[in-house]
């Protein structure tokens, strides 16, 4: 059984009919200076998450877990994976419509499949729908240390008119 982030999501975007999808309109680049621009309290205390990947219907982050993210035994807590799947919606999201800092989540459903072994989490966020009012996306953490899927989320994001 695979247990890493399954097909592309080129393909999954193009099945589902994703909406006004049409390409990116911000790189890694762009995205990792807006976040750091409006949202400095995600790295406030040290660089843990980072933009790694955007491109059509998709964006990648990674988190370098530092002490405040883990929890007795030694593991990466549930709400820093849940801010982690967040976050890598939001910028998958950003990536196709623009810097658009109102859009907010209107859902996220997270399963937490297994203890992640302790070092860095890749995340994948997938765009399964992108229309005018509403983005679904699916997110997949990974271990980097050993490639097992630690978590999977599902996302829905409300964006504001004329975004």
């Amino acid at each position: 059984m695979d247990k890493t982030c399954p097909t592309n999501s080129s393909e999954i975007f193009k099945k589902t009919g994703g909406g006004r999808f049409v390409g990116i309109l911000m790189d890694v680049e762009a995205l990792s200076s807006f976040l750091e621009r409006e949202f400095p309290q995600v790295n406030a205390h040290g660089m843990a998450f980072t933009v790694t990947d955007a491109g059509a219907g998709f964006a990648s982050m990674r988190l370098d877990p530092m002490d405040r993210h883990l929890r007795p035994g030694g593991t990466v807590s549930g709400p820093t994976l849940f801010a982690l799947a967040d976050l890598t919606a939001y910028v998958a999201i950003l990536a196709q419509i623009g810097p658009v800092a109102l859009a907010v989540t209107t859902n996220l459903n997270i399963n937490f499949l297994r203890k992640p072994e302790l070092g860095p989490i890749d995340a994948t966020a997938k765009l399964l729908k992108l229309g005018k009012r509403l983005a679904v996306v699916d997110i997949f953490m990974t271990s980097a240390v050993n490639g097992e899927l630690v978590a999977h989320a599902t996302s829905t994001y409300s964006i504001p008119p004329q975004a």
